[in-house]
């Protein structure tokens, strides 16, 4: 069995709800609440499981010894690897790089400045105002995305890589949804907002977005 231990507002839970739907993989999802009572991903049970208090946490007890996985961009590749139809990264190990440094600069670059976290600590520990918050917010989003922007215009096609979806457009759909939520004005990226809609018609998209989960509030 597999079992995704998120949160449906997480950009990080998103990416993998993503990727499991695109492969077509049944799983059961547990409801870590990141804000309510102080945050459950804070508790001792969780904790034990995920000692980073974070989510995603992916559980794949059909291994013959049980795996326990953190970090979105690991438990992708992880399943990619273990189930390789309709793979999410290229076999040429070339593209394969290529796609891997554009996920990361989603993943690894914008993602971590704007995560919950952060956001709490910058208004709990720095006293920082909303305005404050919100600039620091579009700033980093619009340093990412201006550079990915000239990346998808050499290597689009339909999706942010060719005409397949890959890794990349699992990290770029939950990061645009979270621009549009914080109100970043995203109409200068015209390929990042093409793209976005063509991953926005298929199922495994459609089914992963955060008000189509059971947690949502």
């Amino acid at each position: 069995m597999l079992k995704l231990y998120g949160y449906w507002r997480s950009s990080a839970a998103y990416r993998v709800r993503i990727a499991l739907n695109y492969k077509k993989l049944a799983f059961e999802q547990v409801s870590v609440h990141l804000v309510k009572s102080g945050g459950e991903q804070h508790k001792v049970d969780y904790a034990k499981l995920n000692p980073q208090e974070l989510v995603p946490t992916f559980v794949d007890t059909d291994s013959d010894d049980e795996v326990v996985l953190s970090q979105s961009l690991a438990i992708i590749e992880y399943l990619d690897e273990k189930y390789s139809h309709l793979a999410l990264l290229p076999q040429n190990i070339q593209d394969k790089a290529i796609v891997r440094s554009m996920a990361m600069s989603i993943a690894c670059e914008v993602h971590p400045l704007n995560n919950l976290k952060v956001l709490q600590y910058l208004v709990k520990k720095l006293n920082v105002d909303d305005d404050t918050k919100s600039a620091w917010y579009h700033h980093w989003i619009h340093e990412g995305f201006r550079a990915l922007e000239k990346q998808l215009v050499k290597y689009s096609g339909r999706f942010c890589f060719g005409d397949s979806v890959t890794l990349v457009d699992v990290c770029l759909v939950p990061q645009v949804y979270n621009a549009i939520r914080f109100k970043v004005d995203l109409t200068s990226y015209v390929n990042i907002l093409r793209i976005t809609d063509n991953c926005n018609q298929l199922d495994a998209f459609i089914d992963a977005t955060p008000e189509n989960q059971v947690d949502a509030d």
